[in-house]
């Protein structure tokens, strides 16, 4: 099972860490997880595949909130930035596309636009579990929608 769902799971694991070493610690500590709690999966309430997908995501997010060297991604602003499109830049591209071009971005802006145009989380989810504001989500949205247009406007 850990070679089958392995790359989707390196993807996953991409948006939120550069390191190799990080990635792979997320995946090995949400694949225990999902090892040691596969008799709470319900059929009833979804796809295994999603279950051990938001497992994993939830793993490399708990270690995200765990290492206190993350903080230097992050710079604080005021929620005073509008952060005004619902547009997903991401709508029209292919999963392999996606992730090519979300590990152009700064890894903070990666985690937040993965986490927002990817996983659906909200701002405030976001802000939540990375221990972030509101407006520093909003700015990192923004960031990473300038910063995809260029490299869109560059291909297309």
């Amino acid at each position: 099972m850990y070679r089958q769902f392995y790359p989707v799971l390196f993807a996953l694991c991409r948006k939120f860490f550069d390191d190799k070493h990080e990635i792979l610690t997320a995946i090995n500590n949400g694949m225990l997880k999902v090892f040691k709690n596969i008799d709470q999966f319900d059929d009833q309430k979804g796809a295994f595949f999603n279950w051990l997908y938001t497992t994993v995501r939830n793993a490399a997010l708990t270690q995200l909130r765990d290492q206190k060297t993350q903080q230097f991604d992050y710079d604080e602003l005021d929620d005073k930035m509008g952060f005004e499109s619902a547009e997903n830049p991401f709508d029209k591209l292919t999963a392999s596309d996606v992730i090519v071009y979300l590990s152009a971005l700064p890894v903070a802006t990666r985690r937040v636009c993965g986490l927002f145009y990817l996983d659906g989380f909200s701002i405030k989810e976001i802000g939540e579990s990375l221990d972030i504001s509101d407006g520093t989500v909003k700015w990192h949205l923004s960031e990473g929608r300038k910063k995809l247009k260029i490299i869109f406007e560059k291909i297309f």
